[in-house]
């Protein structure tokens, strides 16, 4: 298929392929659909090999949140049944940490609901940091608080934070039918605040809130020229309770073609398989490690992922190998410039990385993570991870149309919870 071919060639150099080729791949039909995870999958070896990066998410903060994101179980006025609770302590969050640091993760994700941190929660977020690194020496630690104010995104730097997630959601032109209590360009701010603070932006995008091709082509487009080093895709889980409820319009076939698109467009990217992969990629799971080089283990903000056992049996039984601590995620090029930057204390533009027209060398700063609010976090699955309310689950249909009942569940367990986590 000489769209394919075309489209590897441009991957293994690192080059950004045409609007209309990658609208091309999410129009390609379920019997090419091999072919195209087969093309994706030869970008990702190129420049990951068979390495998964885990990551392990520590809710630091559920629920009550006063923003109106339509995605979010957490947002203002959700009735999902959901954890609520404020911040936990250091020490817990260390504790919570380290189930997921045992299980093989290279990074925990500290998220707390809500717009943005003030002043103070960035204090108790830096102790928080401070404890998780003295017990788990080597991890990184990402952040995820909301939009940023100035000179935040530094005292979480100078606090040890390694990176910060903010992710886009959705393309510009739909952003506001989505949320109303914060802009696209807010999000945009934030992340840039992290990049030019020498954090490591991650931003990503939800798909399955009814968007159209084009939007999902413009909003990995509009994280392309944000430079992000991590690129979280997660497919929205519908929380009963909330706007979108009745948005089950995911296949795996679907989920698949949007992965693919999404490397080929950031072909050199950690692109994280994030909040929702259980349910719509569902049996079709072990597929995707071919697309995407980092997953989230365990459980995400408000509800559970499956086992965190299960997680390493397929990526074993699939040919792919956990991302070792000592290991460097990122390719060279990347990976030597994000420290540069980082030394420096500013993002500069990565466009001396290659030639400008990397998805982490192309645009340098420009215009444009997850969150419950304008903060959730990076594998909520935008604050729908997988949710079961109390009573009845949420009827999940399949590509046939089928209802499946039993694939959703709120998470009751982990970090504020008496029971212990799924890591």
């Amino acid at each position: 298929m000489d769209l394919l071919n075309t489209l590897v060639e441009k991957g293994l150099r690192r080059e950004l392929p045409t609007r209309e080729e990658a609208l091309a791949v999410l129009a390609t039909s379920d019997d090419e659909l091999l072919d195209v995870v087969a093309a994706a999958g030869k970008v990702r070896r190129q420049w990951f090999g068979r390495r998964v990066k885990l990551n392990y998410l520590v809710n630091l903060k559920s629920g009550l949140c006063p923003e109106d994101c339509s995605y979010c179980s957490q947002r203002l006025g959700s009735k999902a049944e959901i954890l609520k609770y404020t911040w936990l302590k250091p020490e817990e969050a260390s504790q919570a940490a380290a189930a997921g640091v045992a299980g093989g993760a290279k990074r925990v994700c500290l998220v707390a609901s809500g717009r943005g941190p003030t002043d103070r929660d960035v204090d108790r977020v830096g102790r928080t940091i401070a404890a998780i690194k003295e017990q788990n020496e080597g991890v990184e630690v990402c952040a995820c608080l909301g939009l940023l104010s100035d000179g935040q995104a530094e005292r979480l730097r100078d606090a040890g934070a390694d990176a910060y997630n903010h992710n886009l959601n959705t393309s510009e032109a739909t952003y506001g039918q989505i949320t109303k209590t914060h802009t696209y360009a807010d999000r945009v701010d934030t992340v840039q605040k992290a990049h030019a603070a020498g954090l490591s932006a991650c931003s990503g995008l939800i798909a399955g809130m009814g968007e159209s091709d084009e939007d999902l082509v413009d909003v990995v487009y509009s994280l392309r020229e944000l430079d992000p080093d991590s690129v979280p895709v997660n497919f929205l889980i519908p929380f009963e309770g909330t706007p979108l409820a009745k948005e089950w319009n995911l296949t795996p076939q679907r989920a698949l073609r949007i992965l693919a698109m999404v490397r080929f467009v950031c072909p050199d990217v950690e692109v994280r398989l994030a909040g929702g992969r259980e349910v719509h990629l569902r049996t079709m799971q072990p597929l995707a490690l071919h697309l995407v080089n980092s997953i989230f283990l365990g459980d995400y903000l408000t509800s559970e992922g499956q086992a965190g056992q299960a997680d390493l049996d397929m990526i074993a039984d699939a040919g792919f190998e956990v991302e070792g601590a000592g290991t460097q995620t990122l390719p060279s090029h990347r990976s030597d410039l994000a420290e540069a930057e980082a030394a420096g204390g500013g993002c500069g533009s990565h466009a001396a990385a290659g030639g400008g027209s990397v998805c982490g060398s192309g645009a340098g700063t420009a215009t444009g993570a997850q969150a419950p609010a304008a903060g959730c976090g990076s594998a909520c699955g935008g604050c729908s991870g997988h949710a079961e309310p109390a009573a009845e689950p949420a009827p999940a249909r399949g590509g046939a149309g089928e209802v499946r009942s039993d694939l959703v569940a709120v998470r009751r367990r982990g970090a504020g919870t008496d029971l212990a986590p799924n890591a």
